[in-house]
């Protein structure tokens, strides 16, 4: 996860998750001199979903089938002509909704939240979606690392159904017909195309246009941006992991600590009171009010920090000739201010060493294993996780597609219907990453692939 900046086989089985409406009679948090203003706005809410609970069902209304675990597929990383056979639980029977309460679930108008799952705003679904259809060029992605991304999602919705409601929002893609149990079936065709693909030494079908415009509902998606109402296409930002010299013990050179909390001492949830600068001022160093409360993990230059603050990820080289990632863990609470420069803002985050390139996840040790080139960050809440994301742009004259996956976000998502962030890869400086993205588009035209 980062902050902000410029993942022939049967298919597969369904994820047995249908979601709830509900209505509530809570205020919209706005007030009005028109007392008809109020009641319309009010008429509008009750016909939504709950905003923090948008076609969410409660634990107790989830029936999950007993789901048999997805294989990892390490074996194709060393083998890739010998992959193992995948096997995939049938459809369980499940509840099912009525005809008519499966229709009208499908919210014409959708409620937009925040990170701390607030009602900001209702977009209709039919202004930002609408159906489309992939023009005849090849899809660009390294097939291994799709595959991994895409393994590595499935199985958080299988591990991590319990203790992250979240990823049972319909979000968006509600007000087009799409359900949850829809993208995990989109997750599960993908694969199993991909590894028998994979397995038998060709090109997958996935990169080809016709075959996913055959067998995939192709919905385009123009941004909505608040703030600019004549932007059409989706931002693509761009992301990465750094490398960073950094030392395990404090020198002149570097003397910024990273800080893990320690999970033992974390009850009274002391970190919520101090900002950034708090931090940087000593408060957990010799003679500060909470030294002792928290580890430092490593050092760096205030550079360092800032990147790995704003990247949510970085790779240390440490003076002593190891090297480690170390992605972010829980933050202060407060929120990230879209415009106010990197030193200014107040969010501080704590990391923990991790053993990959982590994207989305409900804490550190759930966090999905992401790889560059195939991954987005976006608006997990309004979006979703897993959503497969097709962008289209025009270069030297040619068009160029590339597909990836939703898994990861950050703070500057948080509502964000606009905008993309593409992990671009690990470089060693700003220099080399400005290089590579130079030929990634700065706008383009985004499509959601569902499986029919």
């Amino acid at each position: 996860m980062h902050i902000f900046s410029t993942q022939t086989l049967r298919p597969a089985l369904g994820f047995a998750v249908f979601l709830l409406v509900s209505t509530s009679g809570s205020g919209l948090h706005t007030q009005s001199k028109n007392h008809q203003q109020i009641s319309e706005l009010q008429a509008e809410k009750s016909s939504l979903f709950t905003p923090a609970e948008n076609s969410l069902a409660t634990k107790a209304q989830i029936s999950l089938p007993t789901i048999q675990p997805v294989q990892k597929l390490a074996t194709i990383f060393h083998n890739p002509f010998m992959l193992p056979q995948i096997s995939y639980q049938s459809l369980s029977q499940i509840n099912t909704l009525t005809s008519g309460q499966a229709q009208a679930s499908i919210p014409v108008s959708y409620p937009v939240i925040d990170e701390w799952q607030k009602y900001k705003f209702s977009v209709q679904g039919s202004q930002i979606l609408s159906a489309g259809k992939l023009p005849k060029s090849e899809i660009n992605f390294k097939q291994a690392d799709l595959l991994s991304v895409l393994v590595n999602t499935r199985e958080y919705f299988q591990n991590h159904a319990s203790e992250d409601p979240n990823i049972f929002r319909k979000g968006l893609l509600g007000t087009q017909g799409v359900s949850v149990e829809d993208i995990i079936n989109t997750l599960d065709f993908m694969i199993s195309v991909l590894s028998d693909d994979i397995a038998n030494n060709r090109t997958t079908r996935l990169q080809n246009p016709d075959f996913i415009n055959t067998n995939f509902r192709v919905i385009k998606w123009s941004a909505h941006n608040p703030k600019n109402q004549k932007q059409n296409q989706v931002r693509i930002t761009k992301y990465a992991v750094f490398e960073h010299t950094g030392s395990r013990t404090r020198t002149p050179a570097y003397n910024i600590p990273i800080y893990s909390l320690k999970e033992d001492n974390i009850t009274d949830k002391f970190y919520t009171r101090y900002t950034k600068q708090d931090v940087l001022s000593g408060i957990y160093e010799p003679g500060g009010k909470e030294h002792g409360r928290v580890k430092p993990l490593a050092y760096l230059t205030r550079a360092g920090l800032e990147e790995a603050l704003m990247q949510g990820t970085i790779l240390i080289n440490f003076t002593d000739g190891t090297q480690a990632y170390f992605n972010v863990d829980r933050n202060n609470g407060i929120s990230y201010v879209p415009g106010l420069k990197a030193t200014s803002q107040r969010r501080y985050w704590y990391f923990r060493q991790v053993d990959a390139i982590k994207g989305y996840g409900h804490n550190i040790d759930a966090k999905i294993s992401i790889k560059p080139g195939v991954t987005f960050a976006g608006d997990i809440l309004n979006i979703g996780l897993g959503r497969i994301v097709v962008i289209e742009h025009t270069r030297n004259g040619r068009k160029h597609l590339q597909m990836g996956v939703m898994a990861d976000t950050g703070g500057a998502f948080l509502p964000n219907l606009h905008q993309l962030d593409f992990l671009a890869g690990t470089f060693k400086n700003r220099q080399e990453f400005n290089r590579h993205i130079r030929q990634l588009p700065e706008y383009a035209t985004a499509y959601f692939l569902v499986k029919k």
